[in-house]
């Protein structure tokens, strides 16, 4: 991964693997960012090949290559990097040398199993997660009762704001796939809630063309080079 100097400090923090650019301008205005000792809480600033930049207490070293896994996310780890009241976080089941400057792009809760990706590309990462690319995110879901065509009705025409699925299919009576683009937090769970139905299980099944196919739970892979290009491109199944 080339970097040209001087690169501004959210995209040189991106790059050193502690989050996406609008995650790492968070980090910046939150005062957690030092450049040769002082203190950095305005965006736009850059920093040189020579600069010494620290998050808190770490060093940020950017790596020099990109990363593109995608890992079939077990039930009971969060997709988060630090939480003080947390033990099993979904990046450590990582197993490369460089899984410290892994971080996940966009999230599954506690419960929710399925397919989840991470990188050390902040670009990449912005362009993946933002709306205007409508990547589908497909999900099996299974609730604790029958659920009809009129109530995947409701939530496809947004009965529920701020939610609303994009497309939904029904494989029994209480299993269906869901699709939705941007995936917000508990998105699924939120709105069925709101219909009075409980979430049994949720696992994300497809992500644009990614699809979770015979990933192993628990297990991860690289991604391709035309899958990472259909990413970028915002293409669907």
């Amino acid at each position: 991964m080339k970097i040209e100097y001087p690169i501004r400090l959210q995209s040189f923090l991106a790059k050193s693997g502690f989050g996406s650019r609008r995650g790492c301008e968070e980090l910046i205005l939150q005062g957690r960012v030092t450049v040769n000792g002082k203190r950095i809480k305005i965006l736009g600033s850059k920093v040189e090949i020579d600069d010494v930049v620290y998050v808190d207490d770490e060093l940020a070293e950017p790596a020099d290559k990109s990363f593109y896994l995608v890992l079939n996310k077990p039930i009971g780890f969060v997709c988060t990097n630090y939480d003080p009241f947390e033990t099993s976080y979904a990046r450590d089941l990582i197993d490369i040398p460089q899984k410290n400057l892994l971080y996940n792009v966009g999230r599954l809760d506690k419960d929710s199993s399925g397919l989840i990706i991470f990188t050390n590309d902040g670009d990449f990462a912005n362009k993946v997660m933002h709306p205007s690319n409508e990547i589908e995110k497909e999900y099996l879901v299974k609730v604790d009762r029958l659920i009809t065509r009129k109530d995947l009705e409701r939530l496809k025409k947004g009965d529920i704001p701020p939610y609303h699925i994009v497309d939904y299919k029904k494989e029994t009576k209480t299993w269906v796939r869901i699709t939705l683009f941007e995936g917000k937090n508990r998105e699924i769970r939120k709105m069925l809630e709101a219909l009075d139905f409980e979430v049994v299980k949720l696992i994300r099944i497809r992500i644009g063309k990614i699809e979770l196919d015979k990933l192993a739970n628990g297990r991860y892979r690289t991604l391709t080079k035309p899958e990472i290009d259909s990413l970028l491109k915002g293409e669907n199944k």
